[in-house]
């Protein structure tokens, strides 16, 4: 786990629609006024890098094999933490991201139906410590929302990317482990009913206890 690092680290996750991309900046803000003396590195998956921003671009929207995708998704994610999660989280810096190794599980594993076994290899080889353990956020604000309720609210947005296109079935896939992560690791996730208004939503982060 990252307690073996001075810094902090918080992934914010959840099917696309769920609305976790609206607090995000709020939600990086206050925690610098809140915390003055710590510096707030803000980046996102795929992405955060040069390399990852490119290899963005082909996830989103080019066509792949599956397991293609889940490495170039890993790749992306292992430049991400080598040139940016953890040197910021050795400075004691505060990290947060919009989405991280969870979502791989939610959309490559749920959704598209790769082995666990091999999404859990990945995440060995990538997020693996000397000492054994695994580089994970030390909080996961998990957005949980039906998958109709997401689709409806993407219908209203951008032109949708090559996943944002898949039917209800795949999201509620998607969902469904999401949650099975969230139960497994309880301790790390928050899971914040994403049905409410965005006010009740940012209520609800303004009072999390974070211990930085």
């Amino acid at each position: 786990m990252t307690s073996i690092y001075p810094g902090f680290f918080i992934s914010f996750e959840g099917i696309d629609g769920a609305g976790k991309s609206t607090h995000i900046e709020s939600f990086c803000k206050l925690l610098q006024q809140r915390h003055p003396d710590r510096e707030v590195v803000v980046t996102r998956e795929p992405g955060g890098t040069s390399l990852g921003e490119q290899l963005r671009g082909l996830l989103l929207d080019l066509p792949m094999n599956l397991e293609t995708e889940a490495l170039l998704m890993f790749a992306a994610r292992r430049e991400h933490i080598a040139q940016i999660i953890e040197p910021a989280l050795l400075a004691g810096k505060v990290v947060v991201s919009d989405r991280f190794t969870d979502a791989s599980f939610a959309y490559q594993g749920g959704g598209r139906g790769l082995s666990l076994e091999k999404l859990n290899a990945l995440e060995q080889w990538v997020q693996g410590r000397p000492d054994g353990s695994l580089l994970q956020p030390n909080l996961t604000i998990l957005f949980d929302l039906p998958g109709e309720v997401a689709e409806a609210r993407r219908s209203k947005v951008r032109a949708p990317d090559k996943f944002e296109k898949m039917d209800l079935s795949f999201f509620e896939k998607v969902r469904q482990e999401y949650l099975r992560r969230a139960k497994v690791d309880s301790a790390r996730f928050h899971i914040v009913d994403a049905t409410k208004t965005p006010e009740v939503i940012w209520g609800e982060l303004q009072s999390l206890k974070l211990d930085l």
